[in-house]
């Protein structure tokens, strides 16, 4: 058997804030017809939301230690301190992963992870079977790369001592530019003139042949996704993204923070919080996990600027942090007493 044979194929999903790449790994893992996976989650701040998320799915072909969460930093940041151990931990573990996704946090730029598979102590054990983006179709619709960015837009537009150069835009246009397959995610939200729309937004920034494929809850079928065999990590020098000649890229630009409420009565009201606090504050995402009172059932919030959705995922145990507790992540400067006030009604 040769090397590249033996070698485990490794699938990188990247996208922005809230376009789904949690729902798109939760359908693989459900779908994966017997293939072992694991999973590394990297999250953008310090408690990890989507690493709890998956761990809730009770898949037996990725039993739980095979989840492996990375929540002090950006991936593409800390490849020698968390990557690699991450990597150590799934590669030893028996039976043997037939396959590895690796969820990078919405602020991640693929390239630098892809370029750690060239080290020799990882290429000789794992490949790049395939860079996937997913992008947010009803954002790209609207002509954002996520929600509610108007607001941020005009203040930069208005005040002429900024610096207009739009760090959000240049991380999703990193993303895909790396990517070997784009998904297109919430096409059911999307009428057919939405959908050119969006096809159109990432035809201007797409320099080579690379397929966009359209989902609704993040289903597609896993032989689109996975083995692509394309050993990406032998390519990466034609994907040109704008950090190519920077040594390291900062995160500046965002706020992130957790944000404990007391126990509600009503997820519907928590909801329209939420939504609020997008529209007053410039919040691009909020997701977590919420007690609600009189009830078994762990109660799993996520929203992408206005849009919130929300829904029982499994009851709390006994080994619960039976608690509500929300991450807030949005554009520098965000207002967190004025948040906080909101989120706590």
């Amino acid at each position: 058997m040769n090397a590249s044979v033996s070698r485990v194929p490794c699938t990188v999903v990247t996208g922005f804030l809230g376009a789904g790449k949690t729902t798109l790994i939760r359908n693989l893992l459900e779908n994966a017809k017997g293939k072992r996976l694991a999973i590394i989650v990297n999250e953008f701040g310090d408690v990890g939301i989507d690493g709890e998320i998956l761990k809730g799915c009770g898949i037996d072909t990725c039993p739980e230690e095979n989840i492996v969460e990375l929540a002090n930093g950006c991936i593409c940041c800390t490849v020698a301190d968390d990557f690699v151990p991450a990597l150590d931990q799934i590669l030893s573990r028996t039976p043997k992963v037939d396959h590895i996704l690796i969820e990078t946090s919405g602020l991640a730029l693929p390239k630098p992870l892809v370029q750690a598979f060239q080290w020799p102590t990882v290429k000789s054990r794992v490949t790049v079977d395939g860079v996937v983006a997913v992008v947010d179709g009803p954002a790209l619709a609207d002509g954002r790369v996520a929600s509610d960015m108007d607001a941020l837009q005009a203040q930069r537009a208005a005040d002429d001592s900024l610096d207009h150069d739009d760090p959000v835009e240049e991380v999703f246009e990193d993303q895909i530019a790396c990517a070997d397959l784009i998904i297109l995610s919430k096409s059911d939200l999307m009428d057919a003139a939405g959908s050119e729309r969006a096809n159109a937004v990432i035809g201007e920034h797409v320099a080579r042949a690379v397929k966009v494929v359209p989902t609704a809850q993040g289903k597609v079928d896993p032989s689109v996704l996975l083995g692509l065999g394309l050993a990406v990590e032998d390519d990466i020098e034609n994907r040109k993204t704008h950090h190519d000649d920077e040594l390291d890229h900062e995160h500046d630009d965002f706020d992130s923070f957790v944000i404990d409420i007391p126990s509600i009565a009503n997820p519907d009201e928590l909801a329209k919080r939420v939504a609020l606090a997008a529209e007053q504050e410039n919040v691009l995402r909020v997701k977590g996990f919420v007690e609600v009172g009189g009830k078994p059932m762990r109660l799993l919030l996520q929203a992408v600027g206005p849009r919130v959705n929300h829904y029982y995922d499994r009851a709390w145990t006994a080994e619960d942090d039976r608690c509500s507790r929300l991450v807030v992540i949005g554009l520098k400067g965000l207002n967190r007493p004025a948040i906080e006030r909101i989120l706590a009604g």
